[in-house]
């Protein structure tokens, strides 16, 4: 294979790092790019490595500075985004950076809705795909006439999960009951536009994510799978721990829903096995790889790469198939998640020892590449100290509401 077309990664986090580490152990030359903060945590030496401004804050100058770096290399190089602000971004100015990366991205549109978690229900009604019940609430008396329509407890989640989260550190938030919600719903407007989702039971074991790379023409080149373990922030959030699974059953839903989208690149579909009917219910799209994509390539399937030589036009042959009961971990996460749980009565010492035994994909750690690991533990660790304290106060104004 031909690996002298160089890739710039837009992203420096768990994910990104693992596309870079992916590509530079076969010898194909990375430059990465994040903002300041993301950059100084996440910088390796598996990658050039730089700051970029902000997709949302910064477009025309982040549009710039892709075009003048790309004119320095001697040929157009692959283009990988590990965020959604950076898929978005390459997706409303694609028709401009095509001509000097190379990508493949489904339609706009599609983007546009994969994100906003409206346009997302809308379009699993659409296919028929069994989903939990959502209502969207714009204000209280939308919230009065859909609240007799919901079960408790319930969650309420943002309509742009990745905005919600900078701000609270919170993927969603349980409603135990109609009360709690009429009272703490206007404390929570004021961080984004929200939605009601009816509350799938089970553990985070009943979650499972395929992941899939189709070509132009929508054929299958690459697929993985796995099932999630522990999450981060816990109960509601990104895979902190994770194995590799097959169930037939969960792969020809999420293919054949992603197919039907026309779901071209790489993308990846959750669901989660309701335990009330056995059905499996939509979760969510992302048009991108995910934070444990990495464990793809331990397994055989490695869909960074695919996706690069896709690419780059050399024809890679489909990986379909898996080596299964491998585990992976981000370790920092892990450990925070299960404290949480641990101090909930949800989890017990030895379950947690347990839960890390098996043969493991580190999220992270890297013995010839240590520095990011150690830097974003560190990170962890004080916005988890932040994080709580801001927590008490927010507990503190709820209650006061109450």
């Amino acid at each position: 294979m031909n690996h002298d077309t160089a890739a710039v990664v837009l992203d420096l986090s768990a994910n990104g790092i693992g596309i870079i580490r992916s590509l530079r152990r076969r010898g194909i030359p990375i430059y990465a790019f994040d903002t300041e903060r993301k950059y100084k945590i996440g910088k390796t030496r598996y990658a050039t490595c730089g700051i970029c401004p902000d997709p949302k804050t910064g477009e025309s100058d982040l549009l710039a500075l892709l075009i003048q770096f790309s004119e320095r290399l001697p040929k157009k190089p692959a283009l990988f985004a590990g965020s959604d602000e950076f898929v978005y971004f390459i997706s409303k100015h694609r028709n401009e950076l095509l001509n000097y990366y190379h990508f493949l991205l489904p339609d706009h549109d599609l983007i546009e809705a994969v994100l906003d978690k409206r346009l997302t229900a809308k379009l699993a009604e659409k296919h028929q795909i069994p989903s939990p019940k959502t209502f969207i609430v714009n204000n209280e008396a939308e919230l009065d006439q859909h609240i007799h329509n919901m079960s408790f407890p319930c969650i309420l989640k943002p309509v742009f999960g990745h905005e919600f989260r900078k701000k609270l550190s919170k993927k969603a938030i349980i409603m135990e009951n109609a009360d709690q919600l009429r009272k703490e719903f206007p404390f929570y407007q004021q961080f984004g536009e929200l939605l009601l989702q009816e509350l799938i039971p089970g553990k985070e074991e009943r979650i499972y994510q395929v992941g899939t790379l189709f070509d132009d023409n929508l054929q299958l080149i690459g697929l993985f799978m796995g099932q999630k373990l522990n999450q981060f922030p816990a109960y509601f959030g990104a895979g902190a721990l994770v194995k590799s699974v097959r169930d037939e059953e969960v792969i020809e839903r999420g293919v054949s829903f992603l197919k039907a989208l026309g779901f071209k690149g790489l993308s990846v579909a959750e669901f989660k096995r309701d335990p009330r009917d056995g059905q499996l219910k939509f979760i969510e799209i992302n048009a991108r790889t995910w934070l444990w994509h990495s464990l793809s390539g331990r397994c055989g399937v490695d869909l960074s790469y695919l996706y690069y030589l896709l690419l780059t036009k050399q024809n890679p042959e489909p990986k379909l198939t898996q080596t299964e009961g491998i585990k992976w971990v981000y370790l920092v996460r892990h450990y925070l998640s299960s404290r949480e749980k641990r101090k909930k009565g949800d989890l017990t010492g030895s379950q947690w020892l347990r839960n890390l035994k098996g043969k493991k994909e580190y999220a992270l750690f890297a013995w010839d590449d240590p520095l990011p690991f150690f830097r974003s533990a560190f990170s962890h660790l004080i916005n988890s100290w932040k994080n709580s304290r801001q927590i008490k106060k927010m507990e503190t104004k709820l209650t006061q509401r109450r």
